[in-house]
């Protein structure tokens, strides 16, 4: 016998099964979720000559500037030149005060005075004593003596020449004259200053040889070879050009650019192109051809270089690996692993993955 709790009981859970049979009648049928489309821009692959060093901005310096100082110590009375100015060899530079060298001067002649008086006496000496040693008067120790004292004399009497010529000397170093012809382009002391010897009063560059200075990166200093030809023409005034060749490269690379330091020696008759000038050197292209791309453009495939490249009929991209010649600060060179005329993906490359449906942003564009 049911009690009638069990029927009721029974009766709600079929009207529940009945409400989700209903319910699951009434869902439709849920859609595939479409491929997610990523916009990229591209570029399309043209191969050219490699332009090692393309255009490198430099600068005009003198290839040989010296700084110039005196020879001895003292406070600088006189400057008689002044910066950018043009002198000839032989030209009076600066002064100091003489007075200390030229008291020196005085004790040096008087040093001397005193040497040839004491030769002079030292030489009577050595004449009587041999005179009465020849009589016998004498012993051989009293000449030995008198011998050695003129000796002495006549070597106080060389060194006191010896200092005296020093002093003169000194007294000429206390005038700064220019070695040879030149131009000053730093002046390192003003009057009234305390200099040392040696210190730099002056910068001068010779006027006849020139150089076009150039920063060559690590990537590309192989490329550079001693004597080979530049075409160097001035930055604000390309008609002014000219032809020089390499004459110095620096054997390493500076502290903090990490570039080397590529000289080209300027042929004479370049006085157009003064020191200090902005110049563009464009030196000879290499004889492999490459394809120049962003570097935000390179990936790894397997741990090879690779690079996105589209594929215009299923609208997708695919990994090629590439063979690269040069990667340098902002771009890459590959030398082959590429089609000619194909499109590799140069924007949007860290989200793709092989077959990656893709929009291409330029064509979108208006």
């Amino acid at each position: 016998m049911r009690h009638p709790w069990q029927k009721g009981l029974r009766a709600l859970a079929g009207a529940a099964l009945a409400s989700a049979f209903l319910l699951s009648g009434c869902d439709k049928p849920r859609q595939a979720p479409q491929a997610e489309v990523r916009p990229v821009k591209t570029e399309v692959v043209h191969y050219q000559p490699v332009d090692s060093l393309a255009r490198l901005v430099g600068e005009v310096r003198p290839h040989v500037e010296s700084d110039i100082g005196f020879q001895v110590g003292g406070r600088l009375l006189t400057r008689e030149v002044q910066l950018g100015e043009v002198v000839r060899r032989g030209q009076v530079l600066a002064t100091l005060d003489p007075r200390d060298v030229q008291n020196q001067l005085h004790v040096s002649e008087a040093n001397l005075a005193a040497a040839r008086a004491t030769l002079l006496q030292a030489a009577a000496e050595d004449r009587r004593q041999g005179t009465l040693f020849r009589s016998g008067w004498v012993s051989q120790a009293a000449r030995d003596v008198a011998r050695q004292a003129h000796q002495s004399a006549e070597a106080s009497v060389a060194a006191a020449r010896a200092q005296l010529r020093l002093a003169r000397d000194q007294l000429n170093y206390a005038t700064l004259r220019a070695p040879e012809d030149g131009a000053i382009t730093a002046l390192g002391a003003d009057v009234g200053q305390v200099l040392a010897a040696g210190q730099m009063a002056v910068r001068l560059a010779r006027l006849d040889q020139r150089d076009a200075v150039f920063s060559v990166a690590e990537s590309a200093i192989a490329t550079v070879r001693p004597g080979q030809t530049v075409e160097v023409s001035l930055l604000d005034a390309p008609e002014v050009h000219l032809a020089a060749a390499v004459s110095e490269i620096s054997p390493v690379a500076d502290a903090t650019t990490r570039t080397y330091t590529v000289k080209a020696a300027l042929p004479e008759g370049t006085e157009s192109m003064r020191y200090g000038m902005s110049v563009i050197g464009r030196f000879p292209g290499d004889d492999r051809r490459a394809v120049a791309l962003p570097g935000v453009a390179l990936a790894q495939s397997e741990g090879r270089p690779a690079v996105w490249v589209f594929d215009p009929a299923q609208q997708s991209v695919a990994l090629h690996p590439v063979t690269l010649l040069r990667v340098e600060a902002a771009r890459v060179l590959i030398a082959g692993g590429l089609d000619e005329g194909a499109r590799v993906v140069v924007a949007g490359v860290q989200t793709l993955r092989p077959g990656q449906k893709v929009r291409l942003m330029e064509s979108a564009a208006p």
